[in-house]
């Protein structure tokens, strides 16, 4: 729900990648999550991409995130960081 914002940005802000899984949220809380999380990004110079139509990756400006490890995230496996 919407209001877990907080803990996405707390993990973000923190240095760890977070996934994002909006697909059981209706479409006017998931743009609110979506925008929120896009400010996140931009603000700490960090990354956000689509990986599927409503699973988004956040990624820290020091955290890269390789191809493979975007296929595995978007087929719902688990991402972990370093």
């Amino acid at each position: 729900s919407y209001t877990e914002a907080r803990e996405i940005g707390e993990a973000y802000r923190d240095g760890t990648p977070v996934i994002i899984n909006l697909t059981e949220m209706d479409n006017a809380d998931a743009k609110r999550v979506v925008d929120f999380a896009a400010g996140l990004a931009f603000a700490l110079r960090g990354s956000m991409d689509r990986v599927t139509n409503k699973v988004f990756l956040l990624s820290p400006a020091d955290a890269d995130v390789s191809a493979e490890d975007r296929r595995r995230i978007a087929e719902g496996g688990l991402f972990l960081r370093r």
